[in-house]
């Protein structure tokens, strides 16, 4: 019998590019150059950022201007990054375990994607319950 392996960083990255495949065209155009990055869990530097000290709390991050910031005036910045992270995000779904995987790592993407947006957590927590409605 094969041992079970979790998925691994390429599985997850998979996942998340069939859910940006399945998102609304206009969707995709609006989020423009987004790129996408999986990693085993945010670094050190970040997570201090962020006032967090376990690396499991943060399942994804959005860096980069938001399209509320940007302005062609802007000299040239960073490309918007959304990073997955993987570790965090295979505890959430296992502590939970009532979500599919991939479902989970669609969440995740679209909650960070949100962030590029300009929406806050707040603006898109009350976005989902009127959504749940």
């Amino acid at each position: 019998m094969k041992p079970f392996l979790p998925p691994s960083l390429d599985d997850l990255e998979r996942m998340a590019q069939r859910a940006w495949a399945t998102l609304p065209a206009e969707f995709r155009t609006l989020a423009g150059d987004v790129i996408f990055r999986i990693e085993d869990f945010a670094d050190a530097e970040t997570l201090a950022e962020l006032g967090l000290e376990d690396p499991l709390d943060l399942t994804g991050l959005y860096t980069g201007p938001d399209l509320t910031e940007r302005s062609i005036m802007d000299p040239a910045q960073r490309a918007p990054m959304v990073f997955l992270y993987r570790h965090a995000i295979l505890f959430e779904w296992i502590s939970h375990g009532d979500v599919p995987l991939d479902e989970l790592v669609e969440h995740v993407l679209v909650h960070e994607i949100g962030h590029h947006f300009g929406l806050s957590d707040d603006d898109m927590d009350a976005l989902s319950d009127q959504a749940g409605d």
